[in-house]
C-alpha cells in the first residue's frame, strides 16, 4: 500500500456526493449507511462525523474495522477505502473544521436542527481499490494556481510597507484566483480579538471592524490555526458574521459604535486561513462568494500557501520598520490651520476616540492617536517614530509582536475615511508624520 493512499482522492472527499459506510458488529452482523461526508485528514488518513450514537457507532466501538464507498464528482469513478477506527477527537482543529464544514451541509439540507457534531473519529486507511466501471474523462487539471502563489510570493519579496504588502496580496486573490471578496484580519493578542486592516470586493472597507478570537468561520480559523472551508452557507449563529458586544455600564455612551463588518450578507461559500509567524498568530486572510462549493481543496491549499508567505513577510517588515537612531534634525514648524476646531474626545475606558460626535477608533489605536493629539496641542510636534511609541508604556502596547505597524495603518486609514483633516503620513524607515489642516480641541472623558 501506498503511505499517501488518498491525497489522489482528495476530490473526493468535498461532500457532494455522500459516501456509503459498512461495518460488521461483534458477531458479525453487516450494516450499511450513507455518511454526510468523508473528510481528508492527511495521506493516511480520513475522519467521519460522530452525530448520533447508532447502529454504525455500536459497530465500530465493537469492530474497528470499516468499509467506505466514494465516488469522484468530476469522473464518477468509485473507490472503496478499507480503515480502521483510532480514535475519537472532541475539541481542536479537525474537529472545529469539521464542525465548520457540517454546519454549512445541514443547512444547505435543511437539517441544521438536526447535525450536532460530537466528535471526529480518526481512522487509519489501510487500503485503496479501484471499483471497476465506467468513467468520465477526467477533466484537465486546474492552472494558474501554482503561479498566483509564486506571484504572491515574488511580490512579497518587494514589498516596503504594510500597506503595499496588504494590498498586494489582495491583488493576487483578485487578479490570479478570481476571488471577488477578500479580507486580512490582524490579531490584537491584548483584546483577543481580530481586526479588519484590507479589504476588497465590499461596498465598504470595513476597515477597525472586529470580531472575537474564536467566533464565526474567521475566528475559528484564528483559534485553532487552522484553515477553514463552508461550501455551502450555514445559518449556525456560532459561523455567521454578526457580532455585537457591550462595553462597561458606567459608560453607556459608547453603546452601539461597533464598526460594521464589511462580509456579505448572502454568502454561500467561506474560506478562512490563519497568519502564522514563528508559531505566533498574526492574523487571518478571508476570502468567501455568493456561490456554493466556490472553494476546493485546491484553492484551499493556494490559499494557506500565500497567508504563510504573508505571515512571513509581515514579520519582516516588522522588524525593518525600526530606524536605526533617533533623528536628531529640528522638526519642521508647525503648518497653519483653519476652519471649525475638530472635537475630538477620548473615553479612557477602552480608548474609543470620536471625531465630532462619530466614532473613530478604540483601543491602542485610539490611545495613539490621543498621544500625538497631546504633543501636537503642548508642543507643536508633527514628526514622530515608532521607537518612541514602542517605549511609551501608557499606549498598552504588549511587549512581543506588537504590530505596530498594522496598528498605524488601521489608524491612517480611519482617518482617511472619517477625517481626512487629521492624516497620518509615513515619512521614514520607521517614522511618520501627522497632518492637521483644522484645530483640535481634545477632551479626554473621566
Amino acid at each position: 500500500m501506498s503511505s499517501d493512499p488518498t491525497t489522489a482522492l482528495r476530490a473526493c472527499f468535498e461532500g457532494a456526493i455522500p459516501a456509503i459506510m459498512a461495518t460488521c458488529a461483534a458477531d458479525g452482523t453487516p450494516n450499511v449507511a450513507y455518511i454526510s461526508q468523508v473528510f481528508h485528514v492527511d495521506g493516511g488518513h480520513v475522519a467521519l462525523s460522530f452525530q448520533f450514537f447508532n447502529k454504525t457507532r455500536q459497530n465500530i466501538l465493537a469492530n474497528p474495522f470499516a468499509t467506505l464507498l466514494l465516488m469522484d464528482p468530476r469522473t464518477a469513478a468509485f473507490h472503496r477505502l478499507h480503515v480502521r477506527y483510532l480514535r475519537t477527537e472532541t475539541g481542536g482543529p479537525l474537529f472545529e473544521g469539521m464542525k465548520a464544514q457540517l454546519a454549512g451541509i445541514a443547512s444547505h439540507s435543511g437539517m441544521a436542527a438536526v447535525f450536532r457534531l460530537r466528535g471526529a473519529d480518526v481512522y487509519r486507511v489501510e487500503s485503496v481499490e479501484a471499483v471497476e466501471g465506467e468513467q468520465l474523462p477526467a477533466p484537465p487539471p486546474r492552472s494558474g494556481l501554482l503561479a498566483a502563489v509564486r506571484r504572491a510570493a515574488d511580490g512579497f519579496t518587494r514589498c516596503t510597507a504594510t500597506d503595499e504588502l496588504l494590498q498586494g496580496a489582495l491583488a493576487v486573490l483578485t487578479d490570479a484566483l478570481g476571488i471577488g471578496h477578500a479580507m486580512v484580519l490582524m490579531h490584537d493578542p491584548a483584546t483577543d480579538r481580530l481586526y479588519t486592516l484590507a479589504s476588497t470586493g465590499y461596498a465598504s472597507s470595513g476597515v477597525g471592524s472586529e470580531i472575537p478570537v474564536g467566533h464565526g468561520v474567521i475566528g475559528v480559523a484564528a483559534r485553532e490555526r487552522t484553515a477553514v472551508r463552508i461550501g455551502h452557507m450555514t445559518n449556525a449563529a456560532s459561523y455567521s458574521h454578526a457580532f455585537r458586544t457591550s462595553v462597561q455600564a458606567d459608560a453607556p455612551e459608547l453603546l452601539e459604535v461597533e464598526i460594521p463588518f464589511p462580509g456579505l450578507a448572502q454568502p454561500r461559500s467561506q474560506v478562512a486561513l490563519p497568519i502564522v509567524s514563528a508559531g505566533r498568530l498574526l492574523g487571518v486572510l478571508f476570502a468567501e462568494s455568493e456561490c456554493g462549493m466556490a472553494f476546493g481543496f485546491e484553492d484551499e491549499d493556494a490559499l494557506a500557501a500565500i497567508a504563510g508567505h504573508l505571515g512571513t513577510a509581515l514579520d519582516l517588515l516588522q522588524a525593518a520598520a525600526e530606524p536605526a537612531a533617533e533623528a536628531t534634525a529640528q522638526p519642521p514648524a508647525r503648518a497653519p490651520v483653519d476652519g471649525a476646531p475638530l472635537q475630538v474626545r477620548r473615553y479612557p475606558v477602552n480608548d474609543s476616540v470620536f471625531i465630532d460626535g462619530q466614532y473613530l477608533i478604540k483601543g491602542v489605536a485610539g490611545a495613539i492617536l490621543c498621544k500625538l493629539l497631546r504633543e501636537y496641542a503642548g508642543q507643536g510636534r508633527t514628526e514622530f517614530s515608532n521607537r518612541e511609541l514602542r517605549l511609551d508604556g501608557s499606549l498598552g502596547l504588549p511587549d512581543v509582536a506588537d504590530n505596530l505597524e498594522a496598528r498605524l495603518l488601521l489608524l491612517q486609514r480611519r482617518l482617511a475615511e472619517q477625517c481626512p483633516a487629521l492624516r497620518i503620513e509615513k515619512t521614514g524607515r520607521g517614522r511618520f508624520a501627522l497632518r492637521v489642516a483644522r484645530p483640535v480641541r481634545l477632551d479626554e472623558a473621566g
